[in-house]
């Protein structure tokens, strides 16, 4: 991906400056919004091992791949509880346009992230219709 391009998660700023120090694990995730928004932008652009990292070993699966013909279109941020600097548990809801040979689509979800070792780590969600 470009460093100068805008970055996936919607953020405002270019990759370099949003995602990328998470990605390249220069530093981590604040909040847990900022993980979630780092996640789909991992999603988005192939940096499936940022992915995997920040899954919770309790419930991750064994390997992550990208899914042929999935476009992720763009990254909505609806509401979270707790996940702030100071909170050791939170969840982030979010809506993630994506396109595929079949046409578009949407992911709706609940997702739940926990503190481990200081980190922010992606937990498990809830999926809406």
């Amino acid at each position: 991906m470009s460093l100068e391009r805008a970055c996936a998660c919607g953020g405002g700023a270019t990759y370099d400056a949003c995602c990328g120090p998470l990605h390249r694990q220069e530093r981590c995730a604040s909040t847990a919004a900022e993980l979630m928004r780092s996640r789909y932008c991992g999603y988005a652009v192939g940096a499936l091992d940022h992915v995997f990292r920040t899954w919770h070993p309790r419930t991750r699966p064994d390997e992550i791949e990208a899914t042929p013909g999935l476009t992720w279109l763009g990254l909505t941020i609806l509401g979270t509880e707790a996940g702030g600097p100071d909170d050791t548990d939170g969840v982030v809801e979010f809506r993630a346009g994506f396109r595929t040979a079949a046409g578009p689509g949407e992911l709706h979800e609940r997702s739940s992230f926990t503190r481990r070792a200081g980190r922010w780590v992606y937990v498990d969600g809830d999926i809406y219709p």
